[in-house]
């Protein structure tokens, strides 16, 4: 991760943070300032336009000051950890969205309902708010998302006597394609996330996507069991051994597509971003293919924010920020200026922020008509343990080591065992 520009404040806004900070009462209140700091592990585009972002709501909040601080990913947990144990944690956290769970059980987060408006509230994607959603109370909102799509390589398409233009749109089409394409090409026609490194969550982020699309469902309503030893598994868990069995997918370490070693991949919404101005190779984007029997589906990702329950003027300062930030006019700028995509439906579904993608990254338009069937992953402190757990077991049925039912068999007892606290 690349380090953040650091942020400077005016002189004037500064002197009277250092004033509130120290406890001086001098100058009066027209002079003092609430100091709100913010960790977030953007860097890049996504940093400076936060930075832009946060200027303008200092600029027009004389009486608070939102102070950004770039920490990076890799040390991010570690570091909140750190902070509580030595009382110094910030006023807010932006991270993952899988962190949530784990970052409520770090320290106490505000209940966010209580300073952002419920109109804004029920205006963000309901995925994303049931994530943030825990013990009855809202603590986290999300400011950034993304979501898995399908990309695919046009001129290994072309090659293999395929219309670009027509993408497969069920898992069928796509293990058609993928034979004609190796057939053609001697090249995979689609890459698989098949083996459980980096903690497992690759591979069990694409999988869940074909299991919601079969019907099925990762962990139990309450996050107490596994839930995909079903019929449901059975048949996303197949498609995929089916297709590595054929020689369409690959069962290697993930990468092939972006290398155009494969002709087409469930990959992110970030893609597009990352290969806009020097993409490797001609590609497209769809959406992702789903069961002629099934339903549409995807996983979401992305940041979300959480407050910590501390002084009153902080936490009422740092609720007040997010409500200005998830307006539509943030929301939209947020968006275009970074190529994330609206957490918001009114943003989403707007022509003026449809045209925009239309005529600046046409290649977002699936990711963002697939917001309306995007699923959350868990939203449990144990999900971590569990992906992994999962995925260990999975991958020896993708390498051929274990059968489909006694894969999932696997899966479930050693899933039920971490959920179990074991």
């Amino acid at each position: 991760m690349h380090h953040s520009r650091k942020w400077i404040v005016l002189a004037a806004a500064a002197s009277a943070a250092a004033l509130a900070l120290s406890g001086c009462a001098g100058g009066g209140a027209a002079e003092s300032t609430t100091e709100v700091t913010v960790w977030h592990y953007w860097d890049g585009t996504n940093a400076d336009t936060f930075d832009s972002m946060v200027k303008d709501y200092n600029a027009s909040h004389p009486d608070v000051t939102i102070k950004p601080v770039n920490v990076p990913n890799a040390d991010f947990l570690t570091k909140v950890q750190a902070a509580a144990r030595s009382k110094t944690l910030p006023t807010m956290v932006i991270g993952d969205l899988i962190w949530v769970p784990q970052i409520a059980q770090i320290g106490t987060l505000a209940d966010l309902s209580a300073s952002i408006p419920s109109s804004t509230l029920s205006d963000i994607n309901p995925a994303l708010t049931s994530y943030g959603s825990l013990d009855g109370k809202q603590v986290s909102v999300p400011v950034s998302a993304n979501n898995l799509g399908f990309l695919y390589n046009t001129d290994l398409f072309s090659q293999a006597g395929l219309d670009p233009s027509k993408p497969p749109t069920t898992w069928d089409e796509l293990i058609a394609d993928g034979k004609t394409i190796l057939e053609k090409t001697g090249k995979p026609g689609y890459e698989l996330y098949t083996q459980a490194a980096d903690g497992g969550e690759g591979l069990t982020w694409d999988f869940q996507v074909n299991l919601w699309q079969a019907g099925g469902e990762f962990l139990t309503e309450d996050n107490t069991k596994a839930a995909f030893n079903t019929a449901a598994g059975k048949k996303a868990l197949q498609y995929w051994v089916d297709l590595i069995k054929d020689g369409v997918s690959p069962f290697a370490p993930f990468g092939e597509f972006e290398k155009g070693k494969a002709a087409s991949a469930q990959e992110g919404s970030w893609m597009v971003g990352i290969w806009a101005n020097d993409p490797p190779f001609p590609f497209a984007s769809a959406t992702v293919p789903y069961p002629s029997d099934g339903k549409p589906a995807t996983n979401l990702g992305g940041e979300q924010a959480m407050v910590f329950q501390g002084k009153a003027a902080q936490t009422t300062a740092a609720g007040d920020f997010l409500a200005w930030f998830l307006k539509p006019k943030q929301v939209t700028s947020w968006s275009e200026a970074t190529g994330m995509l609206p957490v918001t439906n009114t943003v989403a579904t707007s022509q003026a922020y449809l045209s925009w993608v239309d005529d600046h990254q046409p290649l977002l338009r699936p990711y963002v008509e697939q917001m309306a069937d995007a699923k959350a992953r868990p939203n449990t402190a144990l999900y971590p343990k569990a992906s992994n757990a999962f995925a260990q077991q999975i991958e020896k049925v993708l390498a051929g080591q274990a059968s489909v039912s006694d894969g999932l068999d696997a899966a479930e007892a050693a899933v039920n065992n971490v959920l179990s606290g074991n």
